[in-house]
């Protein structure tokens, strides 16, 4: 079947683990201003998720698997979004508070002015990674997959008390079947860091097999865009076709001189602690070191096959 997005303006989605830098490079490419971004609308806490202004359907995982096989109330869904059709009344009738209300008339306005603009969704979602052959095949994105160095991720998780329930993704049938390697997780709950070293080698694994099968689908590692923000966005921008302006590059190198992200607040509670603030992302490269013990990075090392990041 042909996807939902018409021929030459596709939606793009950015993707990879919580904490891999998706929110980042997802308002790096936002900020050439011919983008809506659009934050983890499979997130199944509130906010960001369940607002069925944004997205109206029900999210039931974390890592919420769609394929051909599950996809009905899937498809008509994101196809509303990336079309930039916001729902109000379906946002009316779950989400009334006041803040609600301000975020609705947020993402209304953001939705309403790009689509009389032509302006194109960017779906920001660590929470699509594993579905992203599906929304490139059936909504016709163009993916960029995020993958931080695993000492890093596993500090970022540590820092922050999060632990991975592997029951959100080996109790997807559908999910395991296709990604076998999820598999993996089984018997890794009680040890956090087993768990978390785990589930980056699975996302891995299955980001650079997916990667290796499909054109629209690129890697990109934070590492690399962390050392030279402006240059890598540059390339970037041209692979999702994105005019490189003189703007993107102003706002990009004032996004990333801030502080390091360690030395300020996040903006939400919970899995959507995610947004973006400015920040100097190369002071995060050699972090980690404040958040694990020398035996836990060499741990992780061991688990991953990795080094460690570079500094």
């Amino acid at each position: 079947m042909a996807p939902v997005a018409p021929p030459g303006r596709p939606p793009l989605l950015v993707t990879g683990l919580p904490r891999s830098g998706t929110s980042w490079a997802g308002k790096m490419l936002a900020a050439g201003g011919g983008l809506v971004y659009v934050n983890e609308p499979l997130n199944p806490q509130h906010p960001p998720g369940r607002s069925p202004g944004v997205l109206n359907a029900t999210v039931t995982h974390r890592f919420q698997y769609i394929c051909a096989d599950n996809e009905e109330p899937w498809l008509a869904a994101f196809a509303d979004t990336i079309a930039l059709r916001y729902r109000f009344l379906a946002e009316l009738r779950r989400n009334r508070s006041p803040y609600d209300l301000a975020r609705m008339a947020k993402y209304g306005t953001a939705f309403t002015l790009g689509r009389l603009l032509g302006r194109r969704a960017l779906l920001d979602d660590p929470f699509a990674l594993f579905s992203t052959a599906w929304f490139c095949e059936r909504l016709g994105c163009r993916a960029v997959v995020l993958i931080r160095d695993s000492v890093a991720f596993v500090g970022s998780w540590r820092r922050l008390g999060w632990r991975v329930d592997v029951h959100e993704l080996l109790g997807q049938p559908l999910l395991v079947r296709d990604h076998p390697v999820v598999e993996r997780l089984r018997g890794h709950g009680a040890d956090p860091i087993a768990a978390t070293a785990t589930l980056w080698t699975v996302a891995r694994d299955v980001a650079v097999s997916l990667a290796a099968a499909r054109s629209d689908i690129r890697l990109v590692r934070y590492e690399d865009l962390a050392r030279d923000p402006v240059g890598r966005y540059r390339e970037l921008y041209e692979w999702c076709g994105l005019p490189w302006s003189e703007r993107a590059a102003v706002r990009i190198r004032r996004a990333c001189s801030g502080p390091a992200a360690t030395d300020r607040p996040f903006r939400r509670t919970g899995l959507s602690r995610t947004a973006f603030r400015p920040m100097d992302p190369a002071a995060n490269l050699t972090s980690y070191r404040e958040r694990l013990t020398p035996e836990e990075i060499a741990r992780v090392a061991q688990l991953t096959g990795s080094a460690g990041p570079a500094g």
